[in-house]
């Protein structure tokens, strides 16, 4: 669907119901947001990632040290097409001591410049990350699914050459955006799988909050780079490191 459908559905079929606290949708009633706030539950299955290093011999005493999962949740606001991703609560059953690369990412998108900015900590060291919206290949499928109470429907993608993701959107959502900085789909991505690593990030509520364009800010600190500067350098600095340092690349460059 291009914008100008998109406009179409606003001006004749919009029905935006503002109802306190998370949204709750019903067969009678259709609704269109074009403001909000959406959580998102990101989680790591940790024991499949331990499991993927074949020439690890320390696998049953790693898992006895970690959770099988760890959840952490991001809050995405949106409005007049610019979204802000940033650490929602906290969860309490995390252990801090294992943390990886993306649990604290914050990621402005202005669809109307197609311009992200990001701010991504890489050990210890934060960078400010300035590029152009990422380019995504779609194929969009007819399987369905309802996810937070909105009907999504399945698309499947290929990002940075090789890396496959299957994504969930509703075009409920008028906001071609989504988590971290997938976009490119005809509406809100509410659901995401990166099957191979082993991450995925769902919507567990959907609010129709009025966002000020005030709060809808681009971070500011962090060492300048591009996507291809920064996965220059991590390349370099992790090239050593097996399977392990491939992960860690792929999970930073989100």
């Amino acid at each position: 669907m291009n914008k100008l459908s998109i406009m179409k559905k606003i001006n004749y079929v919009i029905l935006i119901i503002m109802i306190p606290g998370s949204l709750r949708l019903n067969a009678q009633n259709t609704i269109f947001l074009s403001h909000g706030r959406i959580e998102y539950e990101r989680k790591v299955n940790l024991w499949a990632q331990i499991d993927d290093e074949d020439d690890n011999e320390w696998k049953d005493i790693q898992k006895k040290t970690v959770p099988k999962f760890k959840s952490t949740y991001f809050d995405l606001s949106f409005s007049n097409n610019k979204t802000l991703y940033q650490p929602g609560r906290e969860n309490p059953d995390n252990n801090r001591l294992w943390q990886g690369p993306a649990e604290d990412n914050i990621v402005f998108t202005d669809l109307e410049t197609q311009q992200v900015t990001s701010s991504k900590n890489v050990f210890e060291q934060r960078f400010l990350v300035q590029d152009s919206v990422r380019k995504i290949k779609w194929k969009i499928t007819d399987e369905k699914r309802t996810i937070a109470g909105f009907d999504c429907r399945r698309a499947n993608g290929l990002f940075m050459d090789s890396i496959y993701i299957v994504a969930f959107y509703t075009d409920e959502i008028i906001i071609s955006s989504g988590p971290e900085s997938f976009s490119g789909l005809p509406g809100m991505i509410l659901g995401i799988a990166i099957p191979h690593e082993h991450i995925t990030w769902f919507a567990t509520k959907v609010y129709a909050d009025e966002v000020p364009a005030s709060s809808l800010i681009a971070p500011k600190k962090g060492k300048k780079v591009t996507n291809a500067a920064m996965l220059t350098q991590l390349s370099d600095a992790l090239k050593d490191w097996g399977r392990w340092g491939k992960r860690y690349i792929k999970a930073a460059m989100l």
